[in-house]
């Protein structure tokens, strides 16, 4: 996994990516959006010498991303959204789809683009993405939307939904429960100023139908590296 929290700065503005990116309305920005970026941006050093982002490392993750890989094979251009420092974004892409992906910390891209060379990465906010109508085949939030706060999660599910092409996939993976967890350390205690919010599989799945998309999968695994139980939802935008 990788530290999550898809929330920064700046426009995009990178290749093909530019490509794909419209003035539409805006989204609420997070209040801590600057704290929580300064935050990922100390703890991204640790982040990638504890290798927590391989995917390979965790069996039930990795078949849930393989079968997203299937899913949108072909279908269209793939938007990794708070990709830390790559690692999935470049298993995608080793796997011949077109991904590139973002990230609300520098030092997090920064990493990738070093690690990842050819691959293409660029910092922004899942709240500030402004995506074009029907231009992605697949969407990725991978641990990286707890950080948003509740009322404005909604927003960005509805950015994305609107984003896909019909038969467009978009998978999240989170922590699941009820809480909202403050965090004041993390990855090998490094001081840090964000808040987890939990979410339980039926809240989302209210979310995702909301914003029109259709439920294909829904993995749950009773525990973490972070301590409590996980998530993986896997919705479709319908083709007709």
């Amino acid at each position: 996994m990788r530290a999550w929290a898809p929330i920064a700065s700046s426009h995009i503005a990178y290749g093909a990516l530019a490509s794909r990116i419209v003035k539409a309305s805006r989204i609420e920005q997070p209040t801590d959006l600057d704290t929580v970026r300064a935050s990922y941006d100390r703890v991204a050093d640790n982040y990638v010498a504890m290798n927590l982002g391989d995917i390979t490392a965790y069996p039930w993750l990795r078949t849930a991303i393989d079968g997203f890989a299937t899913a949108v094979q072909g279908v269209g251009p793939v938007l990794d959204v708070g990709c830390g420092p790559g690692d999935v974004t470049a298993y995608l892409a080793d796997r011949g789809l077109d991904v590139s992906g973002v990230d609300l910390s520098p030092r997090m891209i920064d990493h990738a683009r070093r690690r990842y060379p050819g691959r293409q990465f660029s910092v922004a906010s899942a709240t500030d993405l402004n995506l074009a109508d029907s231009s992605l085949g697949g969407i990725l939030g991978w641990w990286s939307l707890f950080n948003l706060p509740r009322h404005v999660l909604p927003q960005v599910l509805n950015s994305f939904a609107r984003a896909l092409v019909p038969g467009g996939h978009l998978i999240i993976g989170t922590h699941q429960g009820d809480d909202d967890l403050v965090r004041t350390q993390a990855y090998g205690a490094v001081p840090v100023t964000w808040t987890t919010h939990l979410w339980q599989p039926e809240q989302l799945w209210q979310l995702l139908t909301s914003a029109g998309l259709s439920p294909v999968a829904d993995l749950r695994l009773s525990e973490s590296v972070a301590g409590v139980p996980s998530l993986v939802l896997v919705a479709q935008r319908p083709t007709t």
